[in-house]
Order: C-alpha cells, then structure tokens, then sequence
C-alpha cells in the first residue's frame, strides 16, 4: 500500500516547479535581451550621467518634501529637462522596449499560474494538511 503524500511534499514540489520556470524564463530570448540592453546602458556614459543627475535631483525634490516644502522651481524644471533627455535616447528606449517585451512575457505567465490556481482550485481533490 502506497504512503499518502504529506502537504510539505505538494508544497516542496511547488517550490520546484517555480525553480524550474525561473530557469526556463532566464533562457528566453526577451529575458536575454532585456540584460545584454541593461549591461549597454549601464556601459553608456551619457545615460549613466543623465540618471545619476535625475537621483541627484531627486534627492534635492524629496528633502524639500519631507522638510514640508514644495520643491524650487528650478529643481523641478531641471529635473523634467533631464528627464525628457534620458528618454530621447536611443539606448534608453531599446531598455523601455526590451522591458516592456519581457513583462508580456511575465503577464502570460502569470495569467497561467492564475487559470491553473483557479482550475485547481475547482478541484474536488483535497491535498491532506
């Protein structure tokens, strides 16, 4: 006669299967690319000294508004200018895109795990505790 299946063997499979998807989703194409487009960024001079002067200006707009000020107006404006400029640059869209890309990948997957959830969730098998 067969031993029953306790809930920490369901749940220690579980814990495997996700493994096993963080695996298969580290080898697709669009979780590759969004990483070799996040290693060029971070490699490009210009794009790391435009985000580094974005934290800088957003350091100075969060002190102002946790001292209960607004932030200068030259703060602000800068901060949109800057802002504008990163996003003007080819190396940042392709990250915006590459991103995007993989997030689809991630919202199917998703979409997935909730079908089998509520699938399994209309199950008359009930796993012991």
């Amino acid at each position: 006669m067969r031993k029953p299946r306790t809930l920490e063997i369901y749940v220690a499979e579980i814990y495997e299967k996700a493994k096993e998807l963080g695996n298969a989703l580290a080898r697709i194409n669009e979780y590759r690319t969004l990483c070799q487009t996040i290693d060029a960024v971070d490699e490009d001079r210009e794009l790391v000294e435009l985000r580094n002067r974005i934290r800088e200006l957003e350091t100075g707009i969060e002190t102002s508004m946790q001292a209960g000020h607004e932030p200068d107006e030259e703060i602000t404006k800068a901060y949109a200018e800057v802002t504008e400029e990163l996003q003007t640059k080819p190396g940042f869209q392709r990250l915006i895109s590459a991103q995007a890309n993989f997030e689809k990948v991630i919202f199917k997957v998703n979409e997935t795990v909730t079908k089998g959830i509520d699938e399994g969730g209309d199950s008359r098998i009930i796993l012991p505790s």
